[in-house]
């Protein structure tokens, strides 16, 4: 393998020739962003960061150890890719317009040609894999979906109750894992989003909660969250992936802990739900952060299951004092004081900065890195490093 230089590339390069590798790549080939890539993510930069920092991730870890894969990368990416149909040939696609602007973006063309494509090749054989287990074609990968029940859970969070329109067998779904929505939206271009299961995995009803994405200083709106809540009622169709995810819930019998924030609540709720459905023993601390009751979404749902759970407990903080919320603590989450068991699996799902600040926490409180496991919610930015 020729040798790649990783930490020479010019981080403040990037921006500019990423962002000519997207526009011609879209102009010419307009179908992509018609349901494969959303255009929120490129709008704030949030898919270019990611494109990059994965395959010097993929990059570094070969020069670390060059007979082995990045297996975590590789499963989250292919994951990621398979809850929205990515076929092979897009690789090909991907990386006619990449090198066009290589030499910008990432530097020696040969040495990251072949990282390329070490990297499509393992990731496509992983995504055959994944198409193979759930019975689907990635070229049809879609299926329509009624929705039953729409329920109201937060001022900016509604669920969605959600049945096949059709009689066939149901994908196999784990508790953790999200399914893709399409949408189509007013200007006629279908948006994707993953959303995870905020339901027990095995019933014929799913369940998905969506928070209505505002808009940041560097980012737009969320189009389908926002489309969702616009336009969907009980009765309507809506357009979902085949579950997906690498970030389940294991069925050993250590002690769980599940920690989230905002709408990261909603894989960590699928989870509970499983747990209450088949009559779990384990021990179950759940710990969560939110601004106020009235915006923690699913809050009902929560203390609902762990009470169900033989083992359960929950924490709750609030930004804002919560007289209404008995047992709930004021401010950021703070875990000192809190008997962690040294032995827990941690599930871990909220906003980048929110992980990492609990990540730090945990780990100073004992719980070893590999215990510790993440989601998140769009193109996973975990491990690239903010420019300044």
């Amino acid at each position: 393998m020729p040798v790649v230089t990783v930490n020479s590339v010019p981080r403040r390069t990037h921006t500019s020739g990423e962002t000519r590798f997207y526009g011609t790549m879209f102009t010419e080939q307009p179908e992509l962003l018609d349901g494969l890539f959303n255009r929120g993510s490129q709008a704030s930069g949030e898919q270019r960061r990611a494109l990059a920092g994965s395959i010097a991730g993929f990059a570094q870890a070969l020069l670390a150890d060059p007979g082995r894969r990045p297996d975590a990368l590789l499963a989250r990416i292919a994951h990621k890719h398979a809850a929205l149909g990515v076929t092979e040939d897009q690789y090909t696609i991907v990386h006619k317009y990449l090198f066009r602007v290589i030499g910008d973006v990432l530097g020696d063309v040969a040495a990251w040609d072949e990282v390329y494509w070490l990297m499509a090749g393992a990731l496509i054989a992983r995504e055959a894999r994944l198409y193979e287990e759930a019975q689907i074609d990635p070229r049809t990968p879609w299926r329509q979906w009624t929705v039953v029940e729409r329920r109201e859970e937060t001022p900016d969070a509604a669920s969605f109750l959600l049945r096949p329109a059709d009689e066939a067998p149901l994908h196999r779904a784990r508790a953790g894992q999200y399914v893709s929505v399409r949408v189509l939206m007013p200007d006629g271009i279908h948006q994707t989003r993953q959303y995870s299961l905020s339901s027990a995995p095995g019933d014929r009803l799913r369940r998905i909660t969506v928070k209505r994405e505002a808009s940041a200083a560097d980012a737009p709106e969320g189009e389908v969250s926002h489309q969702l809540h616009r336009s969907v009622r009980t009765g309507d169709e809506l357009t979902l992936s085949a579950p997906f995810g690498d970030v389940v819930l294991d069925e050993a019998d250590t002690p769980l802990l599940l920690v989230s924030a905002g709408i990261g609540c909603t894989p960590i709720v699928g989870m509970l739900e499983h747990l209450a459905a088949t009559g779990s023993t384990r021990p179950v601390l759940v710990l969560h952060a939110d601004r106020t009751p009235a915006d923690h979404a699913l809050r009902a749902d929560t203390r609902r299951l762990v009470q169900q759970l033989p083992g359960g407990t929950a924490e709750f903080w609030y930004e804002e004092r919560a007289a209404e919320e008995a047992g709930s603590r004021t401010g950021l989450m703070n875990l000192d004081g809190l008997d962690l068991p040294a032995d827990a699996d941690v599930y871990l799902c909220g906003p980048l900065p929110f992980m990492r600040a609990v990540r730090t926490q945990l780990l100073r409180a004992g719980i070893p890195a590999r215990s510790i496991r993440y989601e998140v919610f769009g193109p996973d930015l975990w491990l690239v490093r903010a420019e300044g």
